[in-house]
């Protein structure tokens, strides 16, 4: 397949929140860079780029730091992003995170600082991206973030994410309707439970993984690639006609109980 063929040949990305090789913002990263496109990606901080630094290199991405709680940073990173790849047609905001005593404890128990921190990390960094990047993405752009199925029912141990996620589901609708009108896309995509550096902080999440596999019609859990290949897909071509949705890639775990 030539390159110009390439479901994504001659689009830009910029996908925050690599961590490192499991984390979904690189499966991302990794099935966009093999369908044609052009990719910046961000990571937390010089903590973590030795970690991703030699993933960016193998796709040529450029790497830039970007910690969304500090002032400046998610604007300069979208400011460099769009300067290196000349636009940008396809974002993916992959980031989310709670006090690891907030997410460990009981909802009931949370407090009022812990709580607004996990909302501004994992939430409202959504909001402030897109505005960021809606004079970019005009025209054919799409914005993506992550969620959980703990957004819509009460997970054990998910604690006080899921509250953060039903907010961020709602938020992915009320941008996709505020910037439809501008032919900018929104969705949220639900992946099942996977072994990734931010699940680590979710207590028992072994045995979350394993209800996923006994319960779900597929019996297995889902890839990095095919949460990355869904993603593609919504940033391509063949997701021209849908925005505002939460689509779930968890091998049906979420439709059968």
């Amino acid at each position: 397949m030539s390159s110009s063929s390439l479901p994504l040949s001659g689009r830009r990305g910029l996908i925050l929140g690599v961590a490192n090789e499991h984390s979904i913002a690189w499966g991302c990263a990794r099935v966009a860079h093999a369908q044609g496109a052009s990719l910046v990606l961000s990571c937390l901080n010089d903590k973590a780029r030795p970690f991703v630094e030699p993933l960016a290199q193998s796709i040529d991405a450029p790497l830039l730091n970007c910690n969304v709680e500090s002032e400046g940073e998610l604007a300069a990173l979208v400011q460099q992003a769009v300067e290196r790849l000349g636009g940008l047609d396809f974002v993916v905001h992959s980031i989310a995170w709670a006090p690891l005593a907030e997410l460990h404890g009981r909802v009931i128990d949370s407090t009022a600082a812990g709580f607004a921190r996990a909302m501004t990390v994992s939430c409202h960094s959504l909001a402030e991206l897109a505005r960021l990047c809606e004079p970019h993405l005009a025209g054919q752009g799409t914005l993506v973030t992550m969620t959980y199925l703990g957004a819509d029912e009460a997970v054990p141990n998910y604690g006080l994410m899921g509250p953060v996620k039903a907010a961020l589901e709602s938020m992915v609708r009320y941008l996709a309707l505020e910037m439809g009108p501008q032919g900018v896309r929104v969705h949220a995509v639900s992946p099942g439970p996977m072994p990734t550096r931010a699940a680590s902080g979710i207590q028992d999440f072994d045995a979350l993984m394993a209800r996923a596999c006994e319960q779900s019609p597929l019996r297995r859990l889902v890839t990095l690639d095919e949460v990355g290949a869904l993603v593609a897909f919504l940033a391509g071509p063949g997701g021209a006609g849908m925005s505002g949705q939460t689509l779930y890639v968890d091998g049906g775990f979420h439709a059968v109980r």
